[in-house]
């Protein structure tokens, strides 16, 4: 659907007497009900004020485009407006509204408002197309000059479509929620400043989204791979490629736009076994990084496994009854015992998760049933989580070794390479390994450490608990960050529920310091910053540390040591509280299962509260 078939000229009012924002409102809900729109006129208008409490329509720019979708609402439509003198409509830049678009849209319709919308807001960024508005001297005009533009721009995305895409992206991170689309993101929107067409697929955690076709493939000049876990990379060989990290789609999105269009990346040639960015891109990456990145994509099939268990577990304590048999608490109840056989299941396989995706990370698929195995060999044998955690790289490069030792078999031994040499010798060597040089030195390790831990003295716990909270606000999802949750989901496996806590609430606390801080000190920020931060309440008490990137990366110096001090301030109250989580995600929907939940919950708010303070005396007022 087209935006000039929603629009007719009684609908259409070029320079009218409005001198307010009320009056703006009354003058587009009066054109809409002329255009023959609208049910009910004071439902929708009630809808579109409803609306405007939630924030301002005024987009900045001189635009607003108030919208409802309510069953008041008859037929989808359109209603606009040219004031040239201007209104004050609380926009977000705080200059007046002189063009305003009044879309109303029916509850049966789905998503058009949205879609409306959007296409409205990419088409009014083009400022001779605003002048253009502003300047008619009549409704026949002002709808001629939409229909001309939109086609032309329809016809452009026709162009862009026909050819194809000039490159490809691929986002992912670890945990797949918010670094992945903002990388995409910022790809995207480089791209369009560049005038380079571009697709990008994400690899979230709900799975791959806007995945690119073998055509697509086929035709695109080269593909970039922004992702810090194993992607795909079969499809792509003998395509141009560079791989780097999810952090550089974010913030090189422009040098990495240069190169894939300069023609200098190198060829990509799978074989199974190499997928190395020093292979796929020419940059030489370093140990460290290669080894974060296979224990990353462990670590991001592994969470589904914990996080599910973990919370049934936690809620088969919540609903069993103590008194009945302390020393059978969890499993007392038919509820409770049912609540924590399937949790305890699906937290079994946590480590040969772990382990199988570490060694598929490095030795492609022959390696993730070798893998498993090491992985369940060592949760058997004592050596947990850091056992696991060996078994898969060991697994890993065990494979490698395999394929380098059988290329020089003949051809026609080929096809029994992957359904019996690798996982026969594979499956045997692990065994070999893990049981007899693994898992006795690694099991003793894992007894003192948790010796270790259960006597340590209160002061030691609360100083741990602060080392950790900080580690989660210092980079928001990089290594220190995922250095400090694997920590704490390692602790869950040897019984050690403190540490997790700990851990969740200093993720919490970045995003809520910043939301408190663009509420209650408003002048340090631009009104643009104050909306955007709003989701950040959200983020926060859903632990999605993220939210807190883009204050970060804006303003450094300032809003890291704010929320390291926050996030501190709330891990050594909550290991003073004696809180424990048993699970090892969900914010502030898992609080009643936490122990200690209104210690747990003092310690968030009292975090936030100094990471907002700490912030407050950092930054300076806006001007």
């Amino acid at each position: 659907m087209k935006i000039t078939d929603l629009l007719n000229k009684k609908s259409i009012a070029i320079n009218p007497k409005v001198t307010s924002k009320e009056g703006a409102i009354d003058k587009l809900v009066d054109l809409m009900n002329l255009s023959g729109n609208l049910n009910n006129k004071e439902e929708y208008k009630k809808a579109v004020l409803a609306r405007e409490e939630l924030s301002t329509t005024g987009i900045g720019d001189g635009i607003a485009i108030p919208h409802a979708k309510t069953s008041a609402v008859k037929d989808a439509g359109l209603a606009a407006m040219v004031v040239n003198d201007g209104v004050d409509y609380d926009s977000l830049d705080g200059q007046p509204a002189k063009l305003f678009f009044m879309i109303a849209a029916p509850d049966g319709e789905n998503n058009l408002h949205l879609e409306v919308l959007a296409r409205l807001s990419t088409m009014l960024m083009d400022e001779n197309f605003r002048s253009g508005l502003l300047n008619a001297k009549s409704a026949d005009q002002f709808i001629k000059l939409i229909d001309d533009f939109e086609n032309e721009k329809l016809n452009k995305d026709k162009a862009e479509s026909k050819d194809g895409y000039k490159i490809l992206a691929v986002t992912a991170c670890p945990t797949g929620i918010a670094h992945t689309y903002m990388a995409a993101e910022s790809l995207e929107g480089k791209a369009k400043e560049m005038g380079v067409s571009i697709k990008v697929e994400t690899d979230g955690s709900g799975g791959a989204k806007n995945v690119l076709t073998a055509k697509e493939i086929e035709e695109a000049e080269c593909i970039i791979i922004a992702a810090d876990k194993k992607v795909e990379m079969a499809r792509f060989d003998g395509k141009k490629v560079i791989q780097t990290k999810v952090a550089n789609g974010i913030h090189k999105a422009e040098e990495l736009i240069n190169r894939a269009t300069s023609g200098e990346a190198p060829v990509y040639h799978h074989n199974g076994a190499k997928t190395s960015e020093e292979e796929s891109s020419g940059e030489k990456d370093s140990i460290g990084h290669q080894i974060y990145k296979h224990l990353m994509n462990g670590v991001s099939h592994m969470l589904p496994f914990v996080i599910g268990g973990g919370i049934l577990i936690a809620l088969a304590f919540l609903f069993d009854d103590y008194s009945i048999d302390p020393a059978n608490f969890g499993m007392n109840t038919p509820f409770a015992a049912f609540l924590k056989t399937v949790g305890g299941t699906a937290f079994d396989f946590m480590l040969p998760i772990l382990a199988g995706y570490i060694a598929m990370s490095i030795g492609d698929r022959p390696a993730i049933a070798v893998g498993f195995v090491g992985g369940m060999l060592a949760n058997k044998g004592g050596s947990g989580f850091l056992g696991a955690l060996i078994a898969g790289f060991v697994a890993g490069y065990l494979i490698v070794g395999l394929k380098k030792l059988f290329e020089k078999l003949p051809n026609s031994l080929e096809g029994l390479k992957p359904v019996l040499l690798y996982p026969f010798l594979g499956i045997l060597l692990i065994g070999a390994i893990i049981m007899f040089v693994i898992n006795p030195p690694v099991a003793a390790l894992n007894t003192g450490i948790t010796n270790v831990l259960n006597n340590m003295g209160e002061s030691s716990k609360i100083l741990l608990g602060a080392v950790l909270g900080g580690m989660m606000a210092f980079d928001m999802g990089g290594p220190l960050n995922k250095a400090a949750y694997v920590f704490g989901t390692a602790s869950l496996a040897s019984g050690q529920f403190e540490f997790m806590a700990a851990v969740m609430i200093g993720g919490m606390v970045p995003p809520l310091a910043i939301a408190l801080c663009t509420t209650f000190f408003k002048k340090k920020f631009t009104a643009k910053e104050r909306q955007s931060a709003v989701t950040n309440y959200i983020m926060g008490l859903s632990f999605i540390t993220e939210g807190a990137i883009p204050f970060a990366a804006a303003d450094p110096l300032r809003v890291i040591p704010a929320c390291v001090v926050g996030s501190a301030t709330a891990g050594a109250l909550s290991m003073a509280f004696g809180c424990a989580l048993r699970a090892p995600h969900g914010g502030i929907f898992v609080l009643p299962v936490i122990t200690n939940p209104l210690g747990y919950f003092g310690a968030l708010v009292i975090g936030s509260l100094v990471g907002m303070i700490v912030l407050a005396i950092l930054k300076k007022n806006k001007k």
